[in-house]
């Protein structure tokens, strides 16, 4: 294989990834080989392995000479994600909260700097820079415990938590905005050498928000 067709698969899968990720290729679509080869000028070949990586990372469910459905989030991954969640960054909130005093505040400086981000964004209605700050903001708290085993498994569910949190901020309106950052806000404010337990609560609330936001209850 040249190295012209692996760039060819790899711009078809990045292009249609892209798209699933970002929304503009909703769960319930149907595409076909053909829409993506023509909008990315390249035979139809590339384009097919792409969807066959893309269908063995659950993202597209293929379906011959019909073309590859969009598979849509689930209210099942939508619960198993959450729940992850809430593990993982629980326990970082408990160990960043019983370390030092200077580890700490090295902490909540990189996530006020996240968190000012995210409200420019915010006010600017920029819907993917809101969403990879709200990412950023729980990554960096992850990555605060210093346990590259858990930060892997948090990166791993990166697709899937963008995938959910795009069509559940920016689109529900500016409350929605308000709430986000508000609830970064009061984690960011209950952290402290005594402050384990409110912290993980504010998590624990901001994640139920997401949960009624992404599925509508």
């Amino acid at each position: 294989m040249t190295r012209v067709e692996l760039s060819a698969k790899e711009r078809a899968y990045r292009h249609t990834k892209a798209g699933i990720l970002d929304g503009s290729l909703p769960g319930g679509d149907l595409i076909s080989e053909g829409q993506v080869a023509e909008a990315l000028a390249m035979s139809r070949t590339p384009v097919r392995e792409a969807f066959l990586r893309l269908e063995a990372e659950g993202l597209l469910r293929l379906f011959p000479k019909r073309g590859a459905l969009v598979v849509a989030v689930s209210p099942a991954e939508v619960e198993a994600v959450l729940e992850a969640r809430e593990l993982v960054e629980g326990h970082a909130l408990a160990k960043l909260c019983a370390g030092s005093e200077a580890e700490r505040a090295a902490v909540v400086v990189r996530l006020r700097h996240v968190l000012a981000e995210q409200r420019v964004a915010g006010d600017a209605g920029d819907e993917r820079a809101f969403a990879e700050g709200d990412r950023r903001f729980h990554t960096t708290l992850v990555e605060s415990a210093g346990n590259p085993i858990l930060t892997e498994l948090y990166d791993s569910l990166r697709d899937r938590q963008l995938r959910m949190n795009l069509g559940s901020m920016l689109a529900r309106g500016p409350e929605r905005v308000a709430e986000i950052l508000g609830q970064h806000e009061a984690i960011l404010v209950a952290l402290g050498p005594d402050g384990s337990t409110a912290a993980r609560d504010r998590l624990s609330e901001h994640l139920r928000a997401t949960r009624s936001a992404v599925l509508g209850r």
